[in-house]
């Protein structure tokens, strides 16, 4: 799994918790850093060296592990979230589930390729974005004919344990 981190965020930062919560899980975790203060996406509005630097992280993970191609997803959250979803339509013949947590927005690159399956999960106390997500990237998702998974959580702007669990057992089975 490659999971991304929030704007301003990093991956040591966000993504700790998950070193064990994989490691139970037998997944592999690729949590790279963007290589600005968020990702590339989010601040010029196209893809650069964010994107060039996934994929040598990726291809240097492939050399490296044995991962099972066709179980490989791609989640992140808030600009991370954003990222992966975008990012993730236009590369479904590689990914094959994506996470996204609390996204900002959807921009789906062109073109777009494979079906993975998707899981949004939304803090209802994430005033922000909870109408956003709800009510306007799920839905564009489902128009996409994507299946798509959603879930709200009591809670603010974050992930929780409970919900990183559920991410990933689901990505699991």
């Amino acid at each position: 799994m490659v999971i991304l981190h929030g704007a301003g965020g990093s991956a040591h930062g966000a993504w700790l918790p998950w070193i064990t919560l994989a490691e139970e899980r037998n997944i592999i975790l690729l949590a790279p850093d963007s290589r600005s203060f968020t990702w590339d996406l989010m601040e010029t509005g196209t893809y650069g060296p964010d994107r060039a630097f996934l994929d040598e992280a990726l291809a240097y993970t492939f050399r490296r592990c044995r991962v099972q191609r066709g179980r490989i997803a791609l989640g992140g959250f808030s600009d991370g979230a954003t990222y992966a979803l975008s990012l993730g339509v236009s590369n479904g013949n590689l990914f094959s589930h994506l996470v996204a947590f609390a996204p900002v927005a959807f921009v789906p690159g062109s073109p777009i390729v494979g079906q993975p399956r998707i899981y949004v999960f939304q803090g209802t106390r994430d005033y922000g974005l909870l109408g956003p997500t709800r009510d306007q990237i799920v839905p564009e998702l489902l128009r996409m004919r994507y299946q798509v998974l959603y879930e709200e959580f009591d809670a603010g702007h974050t992930v929780t344990l409970e919900v990183s669990e559920r991410a990933l057992d689901w990505m699991r089975g």
